[in-house]
């Protein structure tokens, strides 16, 4: 958005407005817990504890609509919908901090809500009240604050309104680097067109010298956003390090150079990831529109990032997010995604006919095939393999089975492991280094025979 300084200052007011009801509602809530703690610390229990409050935003609703005269009396300078969407925003950070606690909620665990200080990120939800779109298609309305210009025209969304196909639910204005934006979140009939090959299977082996290498051939070069930002991002670092920096030990609070200085390396690295963003956008738009099937890797990006060789590298190249972007993009046009094990061979595989390297170096830039002698790029045929993995899977459990012939010490390669995934089945339960088979009656007679 590009809003005049009235507007920016109402844009302000309101985010004000929801960090402020966001730190009343956690104050009691912390209140009341610290109560009834020390409380049971005393022998209390049940009906003499202080009585328990509602963690729902519909609760915390009602218990700031009964103080606000009180404890902001100037409320009424700012839409209501400022003060809900922060007690909306306490209510679910308690939900997910409970369903982590309770192992309900999957990933690392979530922490106890913290109180916002005046500069933690800017941002304010409307769900009622009079906002969307307004003329010419360069102006959104907003409650309270009116009608403000946008710098991007929203024409897309405002065709599909037109038509009746959209109806927009909320809008969430924030704050970043420096711009205001407004999101809408809008309800829509989707009428994305079919692939234009639909009956072609593509693999897509992702990489860091090249972002992706596809099945049919085509490799898409890394543009390396982070490198090539990295001149002037150390440079903005060593200067923010010559400046007065904050301190929590001793109190000390950081200089407006030093403020200055970090402003500019946020907007940097927002430049860098937007930049990101856009590239991974068009490229899985052009492999959902192009191809019937789409297979990718179930990569370890986080034990990855753990190679302090190639962390930054990794984390540049976005492969969490480009499988993110075709899953639900696929599901738009009708596109089968296929996930591959994460412990299938795809670079270990020949392409040609199907045997498993035991060792493979990351070095090793070109497959060789030890027994059928096919020479390929090592991402081109992990790309072949991949392909091949779904063509095999909507075919038939037994096709795309390939023969393990390892190199090296048999001892210090897991035989039966890669026999059993490559033709992407699971290892069979208790598979390890080695695996010995039960000896039978019959074996032994034969063996004394």
């Amino acid at each position: 958005m590009d809003p005049n300084p009235g507007q920016e200052s109402a844009l302000r007011s309101h985010c004000g407005a929801q960090r402020f009801a966001f730190n009343w509602a956690l104050g009691c809530i912390k209140a009341k817990v610290d109560q009834r703690k020390a409380e049971a610390s005393y022998g209390l229990d049940g009906d003499e504890l202080t009585p328990s409050v509602s963690w729902s935003a519909y609760s915390l609703r009602k218990d700031w609509n009964q103080v606000k005269d009180a404890v902001a009396p100037w409320w009424q300078e700012n839409s209501k919908e400022a003060y809900s969407s922060g007690l909306a925003n306490l209510a679910a950070a308690l939900k997910n901090w409970g369903d982590s606690n309770k192992g309900r909620r999957k990933g690392r665990k979530v922490g106890f809500p913290r109180f916002k200080g005046r500069r933690a990120g800017l941002s304010c939800r409307f769900t009622t009240g009079s906002f969307g779109l307004d003329r010419d298609r360069r102006y959104v309305k907003l409650p309270r604050i009116g009608v403000v210009r946008t710098d991007e025209s929203t024409r897309k969304l405002a065709r599909h309104l037109e038509c009746g196909r959209a109806r927009i639910r909320s809008a969430t204005v924030s704050y970043r680097a420096g711009r205001w934006f407004v999101s809408f979140s809008v309800e829509i009939t989707r009428d994305d067109p079919a692939p234009v090959q639909p009956g072609v299977t593509v693999g897509v082996d992702l990489g860091i010298k090249s972002l992706a290498v596809l099945s049919t051939g085509e490799a898409i070069a890394n543009p390396k956003h982070l490198e090539v930002a990295q001149r002037e991002l150390r440079r903005l670092q060593r200067q923010a390090s010559r400046r007065q920096g904050p301190d929590r030990r001793t109190g000390q609070k950081p200089s407006n150079r030093w403020r200055k200085t970090q402003a500019r390396i946020v907007r940097l690295h927002i430049m860098v990831a937007n930049a990101r963003r856009d590239g991974l956008h068009k490229l899985t738009t052009r492999l959902v529109r192009t191809f019937g099937a789409i297979v990718l890797e179930d990569l370890n990006v986080a034990g990855m990032t753990k190679n302090r060789r190639l962390a930054r590298q990794v984390a540049g190249v976005g492969m969490a997010e480009l499988r993110r972007q075709v899953e639900y993009k696929a599901s738009w046009s009708g596109v089968y995604v296929h996930v591959a094990d994460r412990w299938y061979p795809s670079s270990k595989t020949c392409s040609d006919c199907g045997v498993v390297k035991a060792k493979l170096r990351l070095s090793d830039r070109v497959f060789t095939c030890s027994s059928c002698g096919m020479s390929m790029d090592r991402d081109l045929n992990a790309a072949h393999n991949l392909a091949k993995l779904a063509e095999a899977t909507t075919s038939s459990p037994s096709c795309g089975a390939t023969v393990n012939e390892p190199d090296g010490n048999p001892h210090k390669t897991r035989t039966t492991r890669a026999a059993g995934i490559a033709t992407g089945r699971l290892a069979p339960k208790g598979t390890g280094q080695r695996r010995h088979r039960k000896v039978s009656a019959h074996d032994t007679l034969s063996h004394v025979s």
